[in-house]
């Protein structure tokens, strides 16, 4: 028997030695890594290699507030201070309850939004809480509901864990409003559709659209998942980046007795997108959502914990409310300005039409691919990319082929630099 293990032994290190072994896995990757992909940085490796030739990239394509917008002196403090503390264990799994005290503090304050602490899940960015929803939630052939433009991380997400998707149009005529009862019909036609659906899915304020939906609205959307009893989500991440006159309101101010969960983190509003913390909120006691929230857990469990110091210290921002005020207003005051200005500018162009957004900082033109020539909005982002060194991102990684994001975040002299430059693009590719 000893010979015959050591002849084994000898027979695998002799295949690992040749290759033989790892040749015959044809099929070494598993098949949902092919779902694995980030549309935000789909011509990443085109960019950086225009730049290694010593040629200009205007970087419009993430929306990352830190690069524009330096992250407030009051956050980077608490961040030190909690360094120097000694604050760089591993936190309790699902989040330090300083943190999660804050959380809930916040949504009392604005929001008039009560919920304990433990209602509230802590994670790595809200990456990490869609990753965490879906492998919860869905099983293969589980669906969700969407609406697009929806931003890009949702699909590949869902489809890792074998999910489909039902999708209906935000109407752009309308400002990118949405029709309950265009919704409904889709239902009415689609039978299936709800045995099928596990949660709908919604961003407010919207990206890449930048739309802030209304509160009669968001009720008809909260009316339609009781309805249907359908687990409802809403990404605000840019909660408090409004302005044109818009005004938000939290699902979690409607849907109260209905099972829904809110995704939110210190990206945005915050101005700390490299932190990496998010959270979640679920807020109610019903089954569905105690289970999601033992799950969720359970999660947290096994990655041990997020960024233990940056957690200390978006505790402490949140509770620096005065800091925190001063420090948004100037910034949505400039994002307001700079928006206002690269609309007007595109809308100059007679190839590019935008619709003034309300909320967040992105601008999404429907672009004339059929006058441009060009055969798909990757096709204009990428000759864009190459002729002008303009960097956007497709309107097809949002489910919205015919568009483009901008991310107007940017200085105005930046802005000014790329719309004229699109501008020029245009004229030069027009039929």
């Amino acid at each position: 028997m000893k010979q015959s293990l050591l002849k084994n032994k000898e027979r695998n290190k002799s295949r690992l030695k040749n290759g033989e072994y790892l040749k015959k896995q044809t099929n070494f990757l598993s098949e949902r890594s092919r779902f694995a992909y980030a549309p935000l940085h789909e011509y990443d490796a085109l960019a950086r290699s225009i730049e290694k030739k010593g040629k200009k990239v205007i970087w419009l394509n993430r929306g990352d507030l830190a690069i524009y917008f330096k992250t407030p002196k009051y956050f980077i403090d608490a961040y030190v201070k909690s360094l120097k503390s000694g604050k760089t264990f591993y936190a309790q799994p699902t989040g330090i309850n300083e943190l999660r005290e804050a959380i809930s503090n916040r949504y009392k304050r604005l929001y008039g939004v009560r919920f304990g602490p433990e209602k509230a899940i802590v994670t790595q960015g809200v990456s990490e809480a869609l990753n965490f929803m879906n492998a919860a939630m869905i099983n293969y052939g589980d669906a969700a509901l969407m609406f697009k433009p929806y931003y890009s991380s949702y699909m590949p997400f869902l489809r890792f864990y074998g999910g489909t998707v039902y999708v209906h149009d935000y109407d752009e005529s309308r400002n990118w409003d949405l029709d309950r009862d265009k919704i409904e019909s889709m239902f009415r036609k689609n039978r299936g559709m709800a045995r099928k659906v596990k949660y709908m899915l919604i961003t407010n304020p919207n990206n890449p659209t930048g739309s802030v939906l209304d509160r009669k609205t968001l009720e008809d959307v909260v009316e339609f998942a009781k309805d249907h009893g359908i687990f409802l989500i809403s990404d605000e991440i840019y909660d408090e980046i409004v302005y044109n006159g818009a005004k938000f309101t939290s699902i979690a101010q409607l849907a109260k007795g209905i099972p829904h969960m809110i995704l939110n983190g210190a990206s945005k509003v915050f101005d700390a997108p490299g932190i990496r913390i998010g959270y979640m909120v679920l807020p109610e006691e019903d089954k569905l959502s105690n289970e999601l929230r033992k799950k969720f857990t359970d999660f947290c469990d096994m990655r041990l914990s997020a960024n233990t110091p940056a957690q200390y210290a978006f505790a402490d921002a949140i509770n620096n409310r005065k800091a925190h005020e001063k420090a948004l207003r100037k910034m949505v005051a400039s994002i307001e300005n700079r928006v206002h200005f690269a609309t007007k500018l595109l809308n100059e162009n007679e190839y590019v039409h935008a619709i003034e957004p309300r909320g967040a900082f992105y601008i999404f033109p429907k672009i004339d691919i059929k006058q441009l020539n060009l055969r798909s909005s990757g096709a204009f982002v990428e000759k864009l990319l190459k002729e002008k060194g303009v960097y956007l991102t497709s309107g097809k990684g949002f489910g919205s082929e015919g568009h483009a994001r901008l991310v107007s975040a940017a200085t105005k002299e930046i802005l000014a630099d790329a719309i004229n430059k699109i501008n020029e693009f245009c004229k030069a590719h027009a039929r």
